[in-house]
């Protein structure tokens, strides 16, 4: 936050926020509720994953920094990153009154029902609604968020994404799940085949789908386009390394060193060795009409939603 922001009192959500997901928007839909009130509202998140530097690992990242900056802004809330090794042998006691109330003025604060903080994680949420009231802060807790008859956890999106359960993981996150890697140099194969594709990278410590084929959409200068999106080590050519490859669809252009973003939707297919080009061109003519079947479902129940809105 920005020294005039400093000067606001704030309305805070608090969490590890790894994955914005149905579970992470309900702690901070109570603190944008707050706006109308007067106060900023604010996700504070620390630099770095605790269980990294607790337990030496940290779990795969759901969000790249754009994507989470963007879904935030979008919502008119800011964000205040906070140094893990500095504060984690806080005591409960010491954060709220330091770094809640002192440092980041917090009026009101908004946590998940298992929300943990403090050294060794000793505080709940039910000590931090307590401490909060001794220091002048309101404080809400969301309640437990349901898919399928089980919490909604970034632990069993991970799971959905790894298995190619595309659908449970979207619905779980709210939103397709998606990517902005840079756009690199590939081997060009896809021009032949009249299929040119973008090729990203996955940064190590980024979640890596299941490998195969997706109906996916891309979203270039603002507009979405259907698109069909291979993920994995590309058998046919006796690939390595894994990889995105996108066939954006109803699109031409130079994408090289754009951070495109690319939404799966559904898990078609795993990857195939196939005998020849010709018979992969075929396969991915079909994947793509599929993907672009897909995609205008989606379209259709995006704009059903927001006429309901």
């Amino acid at each position: 936050m920005t020294e005039k922001r400093r000067n606001n009192r704030t309305a805070l959500a608090l969490g590890s926020f790894d994955g914005l997901h149905n579970g992470h928007m309900q702690v901070i839909s109570a603190v944008v509720a707050k706006a109308n009130a007067g106060l900023l509202p604010v996700l504070v998140r620390f630099d770095r994953h605790p269980a990294e530097i607790l337990r030496g690992k940290a779990p795969a990242r759901l969000l790249t920094d754009e994507c989470r900056q963007g879904i935030l802004s979008r919502m008119g809330v800011a964000e205040e990153i906070l140094p893990f090794r500095e504060i984690c042998s806080y005591s409960p006691e010491r954060f709220v009154k330091e770094i809640l109330k002192e440092q980041l003025q917090a009026a009101f604060v908004s946590c998940g029902f298992n929300y943990r903080f403090g050294k060794n994680g000793e505080g709940t949420a039910q000590m931090l609604r307590q401490l909060c009231a001794e220091n002048g802060i309101e404080c809400s807790i969301a309640e437990e968020v349901t898919y399928k008859d089980a919490a909604v956890s970034a632990t069993r999106i991970r799971s959905c994404l790894q298995n190619g359960q595309t659908e449970d993981a979207n619905a779980m996150l709210g939103r397709p799940f998606c990517y902005d890697f840079e756009v690199v140099g590939g081997d060009r194969r896809g021009r032949l085949m009249g299929t040119p594709t973008i090729n990203q990278y996955f940064p190590q410590g980024f979640l890596v789908p299941e490998h195969g084929v997706y109906a996916a959409y891309a979203q270039v200068n603002n507009e979405l386009h259907p698109a069909v999106t291979n993920i994995g080590i590309r058998p046919t050519f006796n690939g390595s390394g894994e990889r995105s490859e996108t066939w954006i669809m109803d699109f031409s252009g130079d994408l090289y060193g754009q951070n495109i973003p690319v939404y799966l939707l559904s898990y078609l297919r795993k990857e195939v060795k196939f005998d020849n080009m010709d018979a992969l061109r075929d396969q991915i003519l079909s994947d793509a009409q599929r993907s672009r079947n897909i995609f205008e479902s989606f379209q259709k129940k995006l704009k059903k939603n927001e006429k309901n809105a």
